[in-house]
């Protein structure tokens, strides 16, 4: 294989991180030109040099003190600070793929600009295509460039459709671990305590994919997600609850042939996927013993438990600004949680309060998706 050089967007994130245990066994194929994250300067200056990456971008950091200190401490490492810094950085940079693992709504512009720079896109930002899907997915394809699933669910089934067209798709069926709360008894909800929702059973992720896993937000957004990357409509898009996350996903096609991938829960596997595509490289990070399995089992995903993925998918069909809206809504919701101001069944009520009384807008360009999101998230924040 032609050896690579990767921007990775979201350094210091459990996505980054796992994407850097693969770099570091694939080191004879890949290189970085770019490593990002928002605040955490010492951990991404401490991988800067494990790494060799010689460019980093802080979006989050404006303080000029600061940033006077930082790049003291970095030496002969070229520092950038802000988000248009980044989007700059990924329209001018010489480099072959990117990686963008940054955490919710902000990371929307930088999918954009990868695109925008004729680069492929590993997408690990659910976001990007939840908000935009109908601008990215057409600009992606004007462009001729894949838009190449992170997620293991919708690796997946990337895999599983090679190359069948869509015609010969009956549906697909996204798998769910059904998060921190899948066996809790339903009175015990509003006692919920932040500590118990960040505990996924399953998985090692950061603070906001755990929570959506808790509440399935992040199935509804996997279903849109979905929606956009393999062109299908929600009609042919399923969820169901798998708790042991070794098969991350089906397609059953028209001939009622079930096509899975499976693996023990491990990020790294989809992460080279992504990477390597269209080739497979030789890995020894994920390994999976048929014998220790055990028993395989699905079930059906409980509307009273867990309500926030069924507005998701009834927003969906909606489709237009309401996506946004919704995102952005969770998105405070989840702050407001983690700062123990509201209760864990809050968080869908306020939401879809928020949903409810926003008027919907067919289209939105990009402008507006980033103007309501900001708008949507404070004013939830602030209670209005």
């Amino acid at each position: 294989m032609v050896r690579k050089v990767l921007a990775l967007l979201g350094a210091t994130g459990s996505i980054g991180t796992s994407t850097l245990r693969v770099l570091k066994e694939q080191s004879q194929y890949y290189s970085l030109a770019l490593m990002t994250a928002h605040q955490d300067w010492q951990k991404l200056l401490g991988l800067a040099s494990e790494f060799g990456c010689s460019m980093l971008c802080l979006t989050g950091i404006e303080d000029k003190a600061l940033q006077a200190r930082i790049r003291q401490e970095a030496g002969e490492i070229k520092l950038y600070f802000g988000e248009q810094e980044l989007l700059h950085l990924l329209q001018d940079l010489p480099y072959d793929i990117a990686l963008n693992a940054i955490t919710g709504s902000a990371g929307l512009k930088s999918s954009f600009s990868i695109i925008s720079s004729g680069r492929p896109l590993a997408l690990a930002n659910k976001e990007s295509l939840v908000m935009a899907g109908h601008l990215l997915a057409p600009l992606a394809k004007s462009k001729s460039l894949p838009i190449l699933p992170v997620d293991s669910e919708h690796s997946a089934i990337f895999q599983a459709i090679g190359t069948h067209p869509s015609s010969e798709i009956r549906k697909l069926h996204i798998t769910a671990s059904g998060g921190s709360f899948r066996d809790l008894p339903l009175e015990n909800f509003t006692g919920i305590k932040v500590e118990q929702a960040l505990k996924h059973p399953n998985w090692d992720m950061g603070a906001k994919v755990t929570l959506d896993s808790a509440t399935m937000f992040n199935k509804a957004l996997e279903v849109m997600e979905a929606h956009w990357l393999f062109d299908l409509p929600y009609s042919q898009i399923a969820a169901v609850i798998h708790p042991q996350s070794i098969i991350h996903s089906l397609v059953e096609f028209i001939d009622g042939s079930l096509l899975a991938q499976m693996s023990s829960p491990d990020m790294s596997l989809p992460i080279l996927y992504a990477l390597s595509y269209p080739q497979r490289l030789p890995s020894t990070l994920v390994t999976t013993d048929l014998l220790k399995l055990g028993s395989l089992s699905f079930r059906e995903i409980e509307e009273e438990r867990y309500p926030l993925y069924y507005l998701g998918r009834e927003v969906a069909l909606e489709g237009g600004i309401l996506p946004t809206v919704l995102n952005a809504a969770n998105e405070a919701a989840l702050r407001l949680f983690l700062e123990r101001k509201i209760s864990f069944p809050q968080i869908h009520e306020l939401v879809r309060r928020t949903v409810e009384a926003y008027p919907n807008t067919p289209c939105p360009d990009l402008e507006e998706i980033v103007n309501c999101n900001t708008r949507v998230y404070r004013e939830v924040l602030s209670g209005r």
